[in-house]
């Protein structure tokens, strides 16, 4: 299917979603996941009217910015090496996968503006999967004070493929309530307003339990 059938097909889903918990669509972000098809898949994307595109690796970013440029909203959604950061940080609009002191101290002496970060959460504590422990989140929010160009936009994670939807539900409303405690707390460099959760097999659940943006690739693009 096309990419614009696929993202009506979204769109759709999204709706209904939103009305079953009283949202509004306005309040959701579809970040287009283009880690995995071609330049001409990622156009076919923006034509269709997706702004926000996401990679989760540096050369394919890269590959893709040369084509496509400032024509979308760059999104960092995979583990990122300090290493890394200077070659992307002029191009990306958000980072989903803020984890550890060192890749903060690096944005933070190479981004010329603050960067909005998602800090990654491993709420499903799998060891497969990167990001900090729910306990850890607090303390980590507030050593980004000292950080100025690192903006504590929200919080990010990914919840286990297979799970069902109770313990779906269960990991999502679990990052919402330590997002609500951080928000609350009406910190200037962490407004900590967004949820980064949910993708193609779990968007709809996710919107339900408080996502405000959703990363979705295999769906949408194929």
């Amino acid at each position: 299917m096309s990419v614009v059938e696929n993202l009506e097909k979204i769109k759709q889903n999204i709706a209904e979603s939103c009305y079953n918990c009283g949202r509004s669509t306005e309040d959701i972000t579809i970040i287009g996941v283009t880690k995995y098809v071609s330049v001409e898949r990622a156009q076919e994307a923006i034509d269709a009217g997706i702004v926000n595109l996401g990679e989760n690796r540096k050369e394919e970013l890269l590959e893709k910015y040369e084509a496509i440029g400032s024509r979308a909203n760059w999104h960092f959604i995979g583990s990122l090496q300090s290493r890394k950061v200077k070659e992307v940080i002029d191009k990306i609009t958000m980072i989903h996968s803020l984890d550890r002191k060192s890749l903060a101290k690096e944005i933070n002496k190479r981004a010329s503006a603050p960067v909005p970060c998602f800090i990654q959460v491993n709420v499903s504590q799998e060891e497969s999967k990167h990001g900090l422990a729910p306990e850890e989140v607090e303390d980590f929010v507030h050593l980004m004070e000292s950080y100025e160009n690192v903006k504590v936009a929200g919080l990010m994670t990914m919840a286990p493929h297979d799970a069902d939807d109770e313990r779906l539900r269960g990991i999502f409303r679990q990052l919402r309530a330590l997002r609500d405690k951080i928000r609350d707390k009406h910190l200037p460099y962490a407004p900590c307003e967004y949820l980064s959760m949910g993708m193609s097999n779990d968007y709809r659940l996710a919107i339900e339990e408080g996502a405000t943006h959703i990363r979705i690739g295999s769906s949408l693009v194929g």
